[in-house]
């Protein structure tokens, strides 16, 4: 009985101690959504326009490292999407392809602040800050033709179901963020951050076009194969008489990647009830 008191007072500092504990991790972790939009750059897009700028949003978690480095989690969705009608170059006009595709992206970043951000402080406001990170998308490129939405990976459009297995692809791509942000905070808690940051991918068929046409004769005579002869080369639909799509013809630019940049505007909230503990002389400590 007489060990009682000391077991009482041991296991109120532990429970004590890993309280401050959580406390402190969880004052540096904060969740937020982002709004904002995407533009696709590629095949269809080489000249990096912005007509066809798609809604984009997602959710976060942000780990505070120090008043200067931070990661942060995220998923995100985006629609991207062009049309040769909108290129200036004649060649790309006659090829008259397009494409959308949905974006579902899962990645981690980090973020590297230019100057020291403590979010309440009022001297440490706001911060530039650069941010880069590795992630994975998944993508699955269609197209509308007379009316109908079809999916362009199970057509085989360049041939990969008919020879030409090496240009066949999957609907799940790596990416690596890469861009530039300023972050704020609105009051003790209650971030806001504006970012524009670029995915490089290491795929060439996010818009379904990459190499060379195979000719409408290497199709089967099938539904599926007439359908796809058809779509493969839609110059067709500007002039019957003189098809683009002859074999061996470049039909897209196999010397770089497909890519995506997003601009978001995000609002994140801490974990923290940003109480102020008093210390042992009974002055104030600020916590944020």
């Amino acid at each position: 009985m007489r060990r009682l008191p000391a077991i009482v007072v041991f296991l109120c500092t532990l429970v004590l101690a890993n309280r401050a504990q959580a406390q402190s991790y969880f004052t540096k972790t904060e969740v937020g959504i982002a709004l904002g939009g995407s533009q696709y750059f590629g095949d269809l897009n080489d000249r990096y326009g912005f007509k066809t700028i798609g809604p984009a949003g997602g959710i976060y978690a942000r780990r505070k490292l120090s008043n200067y480095i931070a990661i942060k989690a995220g998923a995100y969705y985006t629609n991207v999407g062009y049309k040769d009608q909108y290129n200036n170059d004649l060649y790309q006009k006659t090829r008259n392809l397009s494409f959308k595709s949905d974006i579902l992206e899962l990645s981690f970043q980090a973020e590297f602040n230019f100057f020291r951000f403590i979010t309440g402080d009022p001297n440490y406001r706001f911060t530039p800050y650069l941010t880069g990170g590795v992630g994975g998308f998944y993508y699955n490129p269609y197209t509308n033709y007379n009316g109908t939405k079809y999916f362009l990976r199970p057509l085989g459009t360049e041939g990969q179901f008919t020879g030409y297995a090496d240009r066949k692809y999957g609907t799940f791509s790596p990416c690596f963020p890469i861009g530039v942000g300023i972050k704020f905070w609105i009051t003790a808690g209650l971030n806001m951050s504006l970012e524009i940051s670029d995915r490089l991918t290491l795929t060439d068929y996010m818009d379904d076009v990459s190499q060379t046409y195979i000719g409408a004769a290497k199709f089967p005579a099938t539904t599926n194969g007439a359908l796809t002869a058809k779509i493969q080369d839609r110059s067709v639909e500007l002039d019957a008489n003189n098809p683009l799509g002859r074999a061996g013809k470049q039909r897209g630019n196999t010397s770089t990647y497909d890519q995506y940049l997003m601009g978001m505007i995000s609002i994140s909230w801490h974990f923290t009830t940003y109480r102020c503990p008093q210390n042992t002389d009974g002055d104030m400590i600020r916590t944020y």
